[in-house]
């Protein structure tokens, strides 16, 4: 039996998450602007924010594109669909709208946008290959899709020496364990070229910091939160994960410790047109 769209989410579907969501994107939101002024958005722009969870990127999106543009938001989760469009009816915006469901049976409308974008979600899918071909089907020609996701190298903190050194292996463990895969950005270029598009960026980017920082509270808003569901899933044992979380810890309280984001990749790919 296939999991229930409010289920599916391999990090869950719930406030806590979508606070944990609505933090990350503001600490990340200036690589994400910087992503969509390379590609160019601008009005009059339809786009497509696949698996876009509460419409963080939809929402700015929208604020790009304009009144003559449009902005659809496809996600799985009713939860993260309705915050979005409470947040377009604050705004009295008209042209926008939702659709409920996987990339992968979705009714995606064919040939209908200038840009499909897609965050922290192709490293969670089985199929890339199968769920980009889908996505591809949805642009006009000419039209752009975009990625951001990781490459999942670089996670470290510093001083080094602790627990929390094994914390990218059991992370990497993890993503697996839904059917993802941690490297997906690499496969990227490939799939994309066997499509028929034309790669046209491959940008990477880490961010760093100590206590206090956005990126680090970043990282605790996940580790704290989903160490012990690691544990609980098998890939590693409960001492092992309080040992992590006390190393954590332990830098979290050290005013010279920094923390390194792992790598994300902005990736974009234009249709012939």
């Amino acid at each position: 039996m296939s999991a229930e769209p409010d289920e599916a989410y391999l990090l869950g579907v719930n406030e806590t998450e979508m606070e944990r969501l609505r933090f990350q994107h503001g600490v990340w939101k200036p690589v994400t602007d910087g992503f969509l002024d390379r590609i160019g958005v601008r009005s009059g722009w339809h786009c497509l924010d696949a698996g876009g969870g509460p419409g963080f990127v939809a929402l700015d999106l929208r604020e790009r594109v304009g009144e003559k543009g449009s902005v659809t938001l496809l996600d799985p989760s009713s939860l993260f669909l309705d915050r979005f469009v409470r947040e377009c009816r604050l705004r009295t915006w008209e042209n926008v709208r939702t659709l409920r469901g996987k990339v992968e049976e979705a009714p995606i409308p064919p040939g209908e946008f200038d840009l499909v974008f897609i965050r922290w979600v192709v490293a969670f899918v089985p199929d890339p290959a199968g769920f980009i071909r889908k996505l591809i089907a949805a642009l006009r020609p000419g039209g752009m899709i975009a990625f951001q996701d990781y490459y999942y190298e670089g996670l470290s903190l510093f001083p080094r020496g602790g627990a929390f050194d094994g914390a990218a292996d059991v992370v990497r463990a993890y993503y697996r364990s839904g059917g993802g895969d941690p490297y997906v950005t690499g496969r990227l270029p490939e799939i994309l070229r066997e499509e028929g598009l034309s790669v046209t960026d491959f940008s990477p980017h880490a961010l760093a910091g100590g206590p206090g920082s956005g990126i680090m509270e970043w990282a605790d808003r996940f580790f704290v939160q989903h160490i012990p569901l690691m544990a609980e899933r098998g890939l590693m044992t409960a001492p092992r994960a309080s040992e992590m979380l006390a190393d954590w810890r332990a830098h979290r309280g050290d005013p010279d410790a920094i923390f390194f984001s792992p790598i994300v990749v902005d990736v974009a790919a234009r249709m012939p047109g």
